[in-house]
């Protein structure tokens, strides 16, 4: 889980929350606001609780205000979810999102004009797709980590805990 900012046409500043699976290399989800926040985290888990079904083991974020904050400390603690916090100064402890923020800013960020909040959304959520879809990854055998999840439920090692 981490934090991407760029600015709308007209120079206002935004913000995006990352939220990317280790083991599938799924990204669950982009969020676009104005200013994010630790209960926006909270939501934000919830809404991808729900909808996949499962909760993570681990989630592995950096020490921001956001990440420390007393609403998501209490989510992690009620969930039974463990927050792994990266060392100050060190992004390559959490090598996988930071490896999808370089992705994400060269082929969308700086690939679009956003001109809402609403705008930028519809564009994160459709490069999602296609990177959860289309693109192969080399550390999942050239395949989506959509393909990489279906052939892994098929498998007696599926793991079905994630950890983002």
């Amino acid at each position: 889980m981490d934090f991407v900012s760029d600015q709308l046409y007209n120079g206002h500043r935004f913000r995006a929350l990352i939220v990317v699976d280790n083991f599938s290399r799924k990204c669950l989800a982009i969020q676009a606001g104005k200013s994010l926040k630790g209960s926006d985290m909270v939501g934000l888990m919830n809404r991808i609780t729900e909808y996949s079904k499962c909760l993570p083991k681990r989630i592995k974020v950096d020490n921001g205000s956001e990440s420390i904050s007393k609403f998501l400390d209490k989510w992690a603690y009620q969930n039974k979810v463990e927050l792994d916090f990266s060392r100050p100064g060190k992004p390559t402890d959490n090598p996988y999102i930071e490896s999808f923020n370089g992705s994400f800013k060269d082929e969308c960020l700086n690939a679009n004009w956003f001109f809402s909040l609403e705008d930028a959304q519809e564009k994160f959520d459709i490069w999602r797709e296609d990177y959860n879809s289309f693109r192969p990854h080399s550390s999942l055998g050239d395949m989506s980590p959509n393909e990489y999840i279906k052939k892994s439920k098929n498998s007696s090692d599926f793991l079905l805990s994630t950890s983002t």
